[in-house]
């Protein structure tokens, strides 16, 4: 289904030739928050979700404990829009840039799955 927020990324198949998965076919991904830049959540993908994230417009992962698709926002309406991606300098990482809808990323009910902090300090908002 097509929604006017998503943004669509041209799938250039070269491109996905040449990220460096792992030998579980997995690259991680990182969220970060357009306009903010703030990092909102890791997620791990492979070939088919990165064509699904780039076809769509919204950002698609592959769970590893469920071993399956999953859609960041079906379940929880906090739904993810593509705004752009990015593979880093080795091919094996990925950046995806979003403006986030709803409560936010993390299933525990946190804007940003990063919310805690080493050392003592107060934990991030």
């Amino acid at each position: 289904m097509s929604d006017t927020r998503a943004t669509p990324i041209p799938v250039i198949e070269e491109e996905v030739a040449g990220i460096a998965f792992n030998a579980e076919g997995l690259v991680p991904a990182v969220v970060q928050e357009a306009g903010t830049g703030r990092v909102l959540m890791m997620a791990w993908v492979n070939a088919e979700s990165l064509r699904r994230t780039l076809e769509t417009g919204r950002t698609w992962f592959w769970s590893r404990s469920r071993q399956e698709y999953w859609c960041k926002g079906e379940t929880s309406g906090d739904r993810q829009w593509l705004r752009e991606a990015y593979y880093d300098c080795d091919g094996d990482t990925l950046l995806f840039v979003v403006e986030q809808d709803g409560a936010g990323a993390c299933h525990t009910g946190n804007y940003s799955c990063f919310y805690r902090s080493f050392g003592g300090s107060a934990e991030a908002r």
